[in-house]
């Protein structure tokens, strides 16, 4: 059903609606209207990465992690299960009466905020720190969810709209200002492109104001949507209008809040206020009818796209598609292409035969936890790093192991003494070929404000080192002189210089998925080659970032940083050697398009990863850096040469001013194409620089 049928039944349903029955519609668990047949339905649920918070699903790799692919197809696809399985849970619970929280249609994902500094908590639940690859992988996974048949499949949600990036712990008073040109460069460019080329249905604010406006109340912010031709609807988030009178004091009651919000477009109110003020507010005569109206239309129109009154071609899918056997081996399959190699000296892979006994040692070797990040479902069955390496060795090869520290606890045993399980991890180590060295954080140190455990942070980091209780069993494994293979579980950047002195490899595993312990092992014994790449820039120090509350993107990421990464952005090795060794641009018309050719000069097949980016040479206003416009993945046999086709947008040859406008303010552009970005510190790390392709518009 299209949106304009859509719409006009929608109309035709509210019509007969009395104003507090249409206001009752515009909180996230609307009531029922039984003399209407419109049952109850909750408009809160949660997707991204797998369907979360009602029990079992397949949990894919946390979204930092999907990134890592730079494979749109791949989140597609993944959106495509999480929707399959949604309806499927949808189709079951509805069956049983069950329209409690968590079961609908509509969820609130993904996220497509800039992940502009490595302290924020929540980073993990982005695509990184470029608005090119969060456009393209956020539109790819709208895309997946949404689908494309007669019926939406299921409803996404672009969040948090649209400056919003920590620090938690003052986000519910906190003013985000950015500049115009920030803002256009930056901030919007994801939003606006699941808005326009990705038809998002929904879109939701942040807690903070951005430029002096609460952005689940700003007109400002509602004006980029009305310019992009937004026509879906618009959610706060959860308890962000009370906000407004209590911590960012721009309205002087709840009242008061309820109208600003709804009257900038506002349609649902995760929270209380609008239950408990709306028809005051109307009363008052701060809100009028038509705007309630509107809003109620809104709603029952994404309801009706959805196929929820007239039914749809999604009504059979049976709960037995909930975690089959394909989604498992799917989010496994996700889970080896989102690890990214940032080290290895030769001692990857490792031929098992070679080895008697292994030892797999630290706080993630056997956590759960440290596979699934945050907003989660629950799988039916997990693979830790532990259990994915016993698993893949079988009784062919030893594996000791032991946790060796608490994850930031000074001990595991609360009577023990301090560093209670590290002579115990030095042991593992003595008695083994080879260690696996499994570190990091989950969702309890890195997370939202409210569910993560730090609540010294709120959720953010305070510096990029691992607790003090890993930090010293690292030191100790790194004493016994033992090859050493590391693996980081985390969201984030985590400095990595100690690791990268005293140790063979070191694997970002980032969280998972539940099948990641299996993945891992994969890649670790030379069944596949690892070929995801940083989609974030790991930092030497945070001395050279501004401070966390400065949304100035100056000195910020890899378009705008001045010194060396400690590893870059779009960085990653393979066990193969893909590499760029043509690279050919063509204008035809409108379009304008890099032919490539690329070479495995390696012995082993991988995946890879081609980039583009660009430079405009004689403007002032472009960025400092090159900037990502481009990229594809590919799979490579080894010896095997491939030519591929890498469209580039018009923006790729447009600046945005200081008004924040995209203009032409140059001809003289150089194109980097390679499979890294052309920064020194990837050259020194992969010994290869991109091509360079000039480009002089007439």
């Amino acid at each position: 059903m299209n949106r304009a049928e859509a719409r006009e039944k929608a109309k035709a349903l509210v019509a007969q609606m009395t104003v507090e029955e249409k206001a009752s519609q515009l909180k996230y668990d609307s009531p029922s209207i039984p003399r209407l047949g419109v049952p109850a339905y909750n408009w809160w649920n949660e997707a991204l990465h797998g369907v979360a918070r009602s029990g079992q699903a397949t949990v894919f790799p946390q979204a930092i992690g999907m990134a890592a692919t730079f494979d749109p197809e791949m989140i597609k696809a993944v959106g495509d299960i999480v929707s399959t399985e949604g309806r499927a849970k949808y189709n079951a619970h509805a069956a049983h009466g069950d329209r409690d929280i968590y079961k609908g249609l509509t969820y609130w994902a993904p996220n497509v905020n800039i992940f502009r500094d490595p302290r924020w908590g929540r980073g993990h639940e982005t695509y990184g720190e470029d608005p090119f690859l969060t456009s393209e992988m956020g539109k790819a996974f709208v895309q997946g969810i949404q689908g494309d048949g007669e019926t939406m499949k299921a409803a996404a949600c672009a969040k948090h709209f649209a400056v919003h990036s920590g620090p938690e712990g003052i986000r519910h008073e906190f003013d985000a200002v950015a500049s115009k040109k920030d803002m256009a460069e930056t901030y919007l460019p994801a939003f606006e492109a699941l808005v326009k080329d990705a038809g998002v249905e929904a879109v939701m604010g942040a807690y903070n104001r951005v430029n002096g406006e609460p952005a689940c109340g700003s007109p400002k912010l509602q004006s980029y949507l009305k310019d992009w031709g937004f026509e879906g609807h618009f959610v706060s988030d959860c308890w962000a209008i009370k906000d407004f009178h209590e911590h960012h004091m721009v309205t002087k009651n709840g009242t008061e809040s309820a109208a600003l919000a709804i009257n900038n477009g506002c349609d649902v109110n995760c929270g209380s206020t609008y239950s408990l003020y709306i028809m005051k507010a109307y009363n008052e005569g701060l809100v009028s009818e038509e705007t309630i109206t509107e809003a109620a239309v809104r709603l029952f129109t994404a309801r009706y796209m959805l196929g929820l009154f007239d039914g749809s071609e999604y009504d059979n899918i049976p709960y037995t598609a909930v975690e089959c056997k394909e989604h498992i081996a799917f989010t496994q399959k996700v889970a080896r292409e989102s690890m990214v190699l940032l080290k290895n000296n030769g001692i990857l892979p490792i031929d098992k035969s070679k080895v008697k006994t292994v030892g797999v040692i630290g706080p993630n070797a056997n956590s759960r936890a440290a596979l699934i990040g945050n907003y989660h479902g629950t799988a039916s069955r997990y693979c830790t790093l532990l259990e994915g390496i016993q698993g893949y060795l079988g009784w062919d090869v030893r594996v000791l192991s032991s946790e060796g520290c608490a994850l930031f606890q000074d001990r595991t045993e609360h009577l023990a003494v301090k560093n209670d399980r590290i002579a115990e991890a030095q042991i593992v180590a003595e008695n083994s070929d080879i260690v696996f060295l499994c570190v990091g954080l989950d969702e309890t140190l890195e997370g939202e404000e409210g569910d993560a455990g730090n609540a010294y942070a709120s959720g953010d980091k305070i510096d990029l080192q691992l607790p003090q209780s890993q930090r010293d069993l690292v030191e100790a494994i790194a004493a016994t002189g033992k090859p050493v293979v590391y693996i980081m579980s985390s969201g984030s950047d985590l400095d990595m210089s100690y690791a990268n002195e005293h140790f063979d490899a070191i694997l970002q595993a980032w969280y998972p998925g539940a099948a990641g312990g299996r993945a891992a092992a994969e890649l670790l014994f030379g069944e596949y080659s690892p070929c995801g790449k940083l989609p974030i820039t790991f930092y030497e120090t945070l001395e050279e970032l501004p401070a966390f509350e400065d949304y100035s993107m100056k000195g910020r990421t890899y378009r705008f940083m001045e010194n060396k990464a400690q590893y870059p952005f779009g960085f990653g090795l393979t066990y193969g050697d893909v590499q760029v060794t043509k690279a050919d641009f063509v204008k035809d018309g409108d379009k304008c398009v890099m032919n490539v050719t690329v070479e495995n000069k390696g012995k082993m097949n991988t995946g890879d990863v081609v980039q583009i980016y660009v430079k405009c040479q004689d403007s002032d206003l472009a960025v400092p850096n090159p900037s990502l416009c481009g990229f594809k993945k590919v799979f490579v046999e080894a010896g095997e040469t491939q030519q591929i086709q890498i469209q580039l947008p018009e923006r790729a040859f447009m600046v945005v001013n200081e008004d924040g406008q995209y203009v032409i303010d140059g001809k003289d552009f150089m194109f980097y194409v390679g499979c890294s970005q052309p920064d020194e510190k990837s050259f020194e790390l992969t010994g290869v620089r991109p091509l360079q392709v000039p480009v002089v518009l007439a």
